[in-house]
Order: C-alpha cells, then sequence, then structure tokens
C-alpha cells in the first residue's frame, strides 16, 4: 500500500469513526431527555 492510499484510509476511518462518535453522543443526549424532561416547574423552584 502507497503512502498515498494509506492516508486516504487512514483519514475516512478517522472521520468514520468522528461521525459515529458524535451519533452516538447525540443518542445518549436524546434518550437524557426523554427519560429525564426539563419543566419549568423545577427552574421556577431553583430561582427562589
Amino acid at each position: 500500500m502507497d503512502t498515498l492510499s494509506q492516508g486516504l484510509v487512514i483519514m475516512f476511518v478517522g472521520m468514520g469513526g468522528t461521525l459515529l462518535s458524535l451519533g452516538f453522543i447525540i443518542l445518549v443526549v436524546n434518550i437524557g431527555k426523554r427519560l429525564l424532561p426539563y419543566t419549568e416547574e423545577e427552574a421556577v423552584e431553583e430561582n427562589k
């Protein structure tokens, strides 16, 4: 494998891994929002 193809493979694997990681983080945050929803009543009570 020459250096150009090796560099392209490393680049695409790195970009793919980054996008998968970001997608996983988005999924975890959305699940957290569904399990622990934010309500205005809690925010008003915290400011008192």
